[in-house]
């Protein structure tokens, strides 16, 4: 059997772990990713995550044949440099060179969205399909698109234009797919909302649970607010027209959708499916849409079967 180390890169937490060339996981460790510090100083921990999964596999060191890391962020594959990661403070980073020394095998570096995306493609929801795009509906939106079984790099999506001169996005245009389609964007239209209507069922929710949430307007709606069951309509045609961007252009056979708003489930999926197919071209096979499997799972296997 052959194995490969996966790394996972997040804010928050860093995962890594040993999977096997099928795609399951046999050992996995977390740490706090702890960005304030130096990224050599992070670099340091994740060489100790690794070598804590490697004996956690109970694996011969030598059937692990390289690592594959997944990282937010600007990266150079090629040469294995993060260029540029705002929210952990990383710039002209080589860090798969360096941790290709220390470790002694060769180390990869990919997106962690299209990191993701192959590990969906490998061992989740698009598992045997020859062409899918996988979108993470979370702070932004992320988006990973893989093609027989290879990761095609440089597909943002998250910032084409949806709604011409719409709101700000954090990139500085107006009217990105993110800024209307991630659960941030979802969660500042539910605020919105609640501005105009302060003593509806939306605020309501939102003032018991404390918080305003991706999930706020689904449980006002389910409540029998029209004003709430009105915006998610307006969010899922803006998720649709995104995705009809998406398949007019690419025509991939599997969309997968992650993150937090995902979790909605059938609920989100039955109507996005219906206003996609009022808007797709004629002729063109209409793709599944499903919900993402693996959870984080996906970043872990992907980033280690992206080094094969």
């Amino acid at each position: 059997m052959k194995y490969y180390v996966g790394i996972d890169i997040g804010g928050t937490n860093i995962k890594t772990g040993v999977v096997t060339e099928t795609g399951e996981i046999v050992s996995e460790h977390s740490i706090p990713t702890r960005a304030e510090r130096s990224q050599n100083e992070v670099l340091k921990d994740i060489i100790a995550s690794v070598r804590e999964s490697v004996a956690g596999a109970n694996v011969n060191p030598d059937d692990i044949l390289a690592a594959g890391m997944g990282t937010p962020g600007f990266i150079d594959s090629k040469n294995g440099i993060v260029i540029y990661n705002n929210n952990l403070g990383w710039r002209d980073f080589r860090i798969a060179p360096e941790m290709s020394r220390v470790l002694g095998i060769p180390v990869t570096l990919e997106n962690d969205a299209d990191a993701a995306a192959l590990g969906e493609v490998i061992a989740g929801s698009a598992k045997g399909t020859k062409s899918a795009m996988i979108i993470t509906l979370g702070t932004g939106v992320g988006t990973g698109y893989v093609v027989d079984g290879k990761i095609v790099r440089g597909c943002e999506f998250g910032h084409m234009v949806i709604e011409f001169g719409g709101r700000r996005c954090t990139c500085g245009r107006k009217g990105c797919f993110e800024t209307y389609c991630s659960a941030t964007g979802l969660i500042n239209m539910t605020k919105e909302l609640i501005a105009q209507n302060p003593e509806g069922k939306t605020a309501l929710i939102a003032a018991k649970e404390g918080s305003v949430g991706g999930q706020t307007v689904f449980e006002a709606a389910d409540e029998g607010d029209r004003e709430a069951a009105e915006l998610i309509d307006r969010y899922i045609s803006y998720l649709a027209c995104g995705l009809v961007n998406l398949i007019n252009g690419l025509q991939p056979e599997t969309i997968s959708l992650g993150g937090g708003v995902a979790k909605q489930g059938e609920r989100l999926l039955k109507p996005l499916r219906q206003k996609v197919g009022l808007e797709i071209y004629e002729g063109i096979t209409f793709p599944k849409i499903v919900n993402c499997t693996l959870g984080y799972k996906a970043g872990l296997i992907g980033a280690a079967l992206s080094a094969r």
